[in-house]
């Protein structure tokens, strides 16, 4: 497996396995997938944007991450800005990194993928802090949930709804940088 940084062109000319990705990750419809990939083609123009993906030794996407910083306008982040009392908005939104997505093929997925795109992620995100949002979940049993506690992801905002989603979520945030990996 293979860990390579994508630029915006990259994620772009592999959209459709991003989509297919990103479906089987998360289980959605495919009517669903159709507006995300209207939504992930205008994301690869954010300011800050950062992307990476794992290619197996056929070239074929195992998994995919990505993210931008953060700014008023933008649909999750003026979401999550109500959401927040001041002092909270103070932490976590005045210079973050979001990551918008992260995922790994359920056939590849308990190999340490996720955590690699991850760390690759944040180590060339623009930001003080960092957020993601998350489906609500048995923290012990959720593979995503032990991912982002491992990295020291806090609570921001728990049981959360986003407009369109009836799945309650968890906003979890970080400051950035990350430490260097434990050279042990």
């Amino acid at each position: 497996m293979r860990l390579v940084r994508w630029t915006p062109d990259d994620l772009v000319r592999r959209l459709d396995d991003v989509v297919a990705v990103y479906g089987e990750a998360m289980g959605y419809r495919p009517d669903l997938l159709e507006a995300r990939r209207g939504y992930i083609a205008t994301h690869v123009r954010r300011p800050g944007f950062r992307a990476v993906a794992s290619l197996t030794s056929e070239g074929h996407l195992a998994g995919f991450g990505y993210g931008y910083r953060g700014a008023t306008g933008q649909w999750w982040h003026d979401q999550v800005h109500r959401a927040l009392n001041a002092q909270d908005r103070q932490r976590w939104l005045t210079h973050p990194f979001e990551v918008v997505e992260l995922h790994v093929r359920p056939p590849a997925q308990g190999h340490g993928l996720g955590a690699r795109q991850l760390r690759a992620l944040l180590a060339v995100a623009e930001g003080d802090t960092t957020l993601l949002s998350t489906p609500e979940a048995d923290e012990e049993k959720s593979r995503a949930w032990r991912l982002y506690r491992r990295f020291g992801f806090v609570d921001v905002l728990r049981h959360f709804h986003f407009p369109g989603d009836e799945r309650p979520f968890g906003v979890l945030g970080r400051d950035l940088p990350l430490p260097p990996p434990d050279a042990s």
